[in-house]
């Protein structure tokens, strides 16, 4: 139970200390009136760098908090796998939006960057699992 927590306490940690951790000028942006104006000006490589290092951040402590819960190591290899594919259809979706994206239409790259940037694939996992455990 204390790993469960402390597992936690590091994605937290991730989240309130991403702003200092990691290069995301659209973290202000999307805190700001965003449907009127443009995009702000980024280094598109290093976004695209940081907020995959973050995705795999969130990841790997994702996958040990699977691994606590239900120690089953296929469970975690396809998880494994649904990260990776959910990774290069966000990121390629990402990269689109930030190229084609104008001033008033960022919802859908604010969505694809949140999936991209917190652990939400976590909260759909979990009773996923417990779903299918019931069940058995």
């Amino acid at each position: 139970m204390g790993l469960l927590i402390l597992l936690f306490a590091i994605l937290v940690a991730i989240r309130a200390y991403a702003p200092s951790l990691f290069y995301d000028p659209l973290i202000s942006f999307f805190k700001t009136n965003h449907s009127t104006s443009g995009l702000p000006t980024f280094n598109m490589g290093r976004l695209i760098v940081f907020t995959s290092l973050r995705f795999w951040a969130n990841t790997i402590i994702s996958l040990m908090i699977l691994w606590v819960l239900f120690r089953k190591q296929t469970l975690v290899r396809f998880s494994l796998l649904l990260y990776i594919l959910f990774f290069i259809g966000l990121i390629v979706c990402f990269i689109i939006l930030l190229k084609v994206s104008k001033p008033g239409e960022h919802m859908l790259l604010f969505y694809v960057r949140r999936f991209l940037i917190h652990p939400l694939l976590l909260l759909l996992l979990i009773p996923a699992f417990y779903f299918q455990k019931g069940r058995k």
